[in-house]
């Protein structure tokens, strides 16, 4: 390390964190190997997340933090050189320099950051339900409805789309008689109950849950445009690291959607970024606060798939940071893929929190000089236990340690800082403005209306564009798209044709549009035909 690295801190390969007996580093090159940060509350965890954001930032790395409490927000600006800043920096052999670093705010309700929106096509089935807390029946339910809109090529954008489809796919009891052809969604309810029995209860059940997320702010995260997960991995004109700061504190209120969301993006990440092998510094370290929340009553299913992308994700070349209070907050087998570790101090007032005292110590590589049990218990703020992985990837032997002072400010910003933040943004205007496309609500409602290109068959829910004109040019050849009154034998037999031809037309044009035609709807119908790991849509 040369003069001027001892006075900064920061190496080419290594981010300095801390100083005890020991100097705590932590290795870029082994940074993908994911982390978790815990302690309890005010013992200094969101000043030990803003240290290694810094760092990161400071190496080319791009970031994404949540931020519950707003504390976060004060890495965009200069840091105040207070007297307790510039005395432990001192001490640990540093000249506190104050800087700042290039900040994007993201917030899903749009109040203090950038719109952050999904589609729900892309959220996918498996995710979704478990943000309605959906049961199995429930959620098999839902598997149909995104089948239905997959097969018909229906783009479920916002949650009225969602709505839309779930009605159309309830069985009309209304339509009686041997021939369908009165009820214009016929071959949409005839083709969901071919996957299972769907009953109006439980569609009504999920409508009721669809009611309850729209009234957490569900209705606006879904709709265009869609984040696009490129704008977290940017760099700024010096080579930094961007810092991306989910503004968290309004969408904590709802944790169902806080943790499934964050999940989401992970999944995406996944799904989206090519293998990168073990890259000399990540790609991106997505910080994943009030980690908790992922697993708290996660099923089965949906904790295995959690498990694979964390595993898998490492050599996608992110890197995840898990940061809650207690380490039992983790399960056992996602904290073992956590190498990199910062204890802050733990409290056992409780049986639970000698429980998660124990667990915390015995995670560590154990250190002769420490007795790590006990220590735990007796850290001051800014103290931390710390064992980053060094070398071939195995854990250093845990050290107590003073984390260093932030370069940048510690504590919020004002709005008006936000704000002239937000207007230097350099995603500004690409996602403030949401926009109403033509999906499955206005595709369904035109068919309900008669306005629909042709008049039966899964080729008539495609609507207009090129689908709706290779439905009508194939109905006109047969005649069936014309209003009439009871259909023939022959007429029968030709719109049994006609919906045999176009579906197979339609069929190959969507597997082909989602390739070569740029835009979201163009993408969803040819992508909806793969989904990925966590059930969203495999973007190729």
């Amino acid at each position: 390390m040369t003069a001027q690295d001892s006075k900064l801190g920061d190496t080419d390969d290594k981010i300095f964190v801390g100083k005890g007996d020991e100097q705590a580093w932590l290795t870029l090159a082994l940074a993908n190997r994911h982390g978790l940060v815990t302690g309890a509350t005010g013992t200094g965890k969101t000043v030990s997340l803003q240290v290694m954001a810094e760092g990161f930032a400071r190496a080319g790395v791009p970031v994404f933090a949540a931020d519950i409490k707003g504390d976060l927000s004060g890495i965009s600006e200069v840091g105040v050189p207070a007297d307790f800043i510039v005395k432990r920096a001192t001490g640990m052999g540093l000249t506190f320099q104050p800087d700042q670093f290039s900040t994007v705010f993201w917030d899903v309700f749009g109040e203090q950051g950038h719109p952050v929106r999904a589609t729900v096509t892309e959220m996918g089935p498996l995710l979704l339900a478990r943000m309605l807390d959906l049961n199995d029946v429930q959620e098999g339910v839902l598997n149909v409805a995104f089948r239905v809109a997959d097969d018909n090529g229906l783009a479920l954008i916002d949650m009225k789309d969602l709505r839309a489809l779930l009605d159309a796919i309830v069985p009309d009891s209304g339509k009686k008689g041997p021939d369908a052809a009165d009820d214009p969604l016929a071959a949409i309810r005839k083709a969901a109950q071919g996957f299972g029995n769907v009953t109006k209860a439980t569609v009504g059940t999920i409508q009721r849950q669809l009611l309850v997320l729209e009234n957490q702010g569900g209705t606006k995260f879904f709709g265009e445009p869609a984040l696009t997960l490129k704008d977290f991995m940017k760099t700024d004109r010096d080579g930094r690291g961007i810092v991306n700061i989910l503004v968290a504190d309004k969408l904590m209120q709802s944790p169902r959607l806080y943790a499934t969301f964050l999940l989401w993006m992970l999944s995406e990440l996944f799904e989206e970024l090519p293998e990168a092998g073990d890259p000399p510094k990540p790609k991106l370290v997505f910080f994943f606060d009030e980690a908790h929340l992922l697993f708290n009553d996660a099923p089965k299913a949906l904790m295995d798939k959690i498990e694979q992308v964390v595993r898998l994700i490492r050599s996608k070349g992110v890197g995840v940071y898990f940061v809650t209070q207690n380490p039992i907050d983790v399960p056992d087998r996602v904290l073992g893929q956590l190498g990199n570790r910062v204890q802050h101090a733990l409290r056992a007032f409780t049986p639970r929190d000698q429980k998660a005292v124990a667990a915390a110590a015995q995670t560590f590589r154990p250190n002769p000089k420490l007795d790590t049990t006990k220590v735990i218990m007796e850290l001051g703020k800014g103290e931390a236990l710390v064992s980053f992985l060094e070398g071939n990837g195995t854990p250093a032997m845990v050290e107590r340690v003073m984390i260093r002072p932030p370069s940048a400010r510690i504590g919020p910003i004002t709005p008006e800082e936000r704000k002239a933040i937000m207007d230097a943004s350099p995603v500004k205007g690409k996602y403030d403005a949401a926009v109403d496309a033509e999906s499955a609500y206005e595709i369904l409602q035109k068919r309900l209306a008669g306005t629909a290109v042709t008049a039966d068959g899964p080729a008539s829910v495609s609507g207009g564009g090129i689908l709706g004109q290779i439905g009508s040019i194939v109905g006109t050849i047969f005649g069936t798209n014309v209003k009439r009154g009871r259909l023939s034998a022959g007429q029968v037999i030709a719109r049994d044709v006609t919906r045999s031809v176009t579906n197979q037309v339609i069929g190959g044009m969507a597997a082909n549009l989602g390739k070569s035609v740029g835009g979201q709807l163009g993408g969803s119908i040819g992508r909806t035909l793969v989904r990925g790991a966590l059930g969203g849509l495999l973007r190729r």
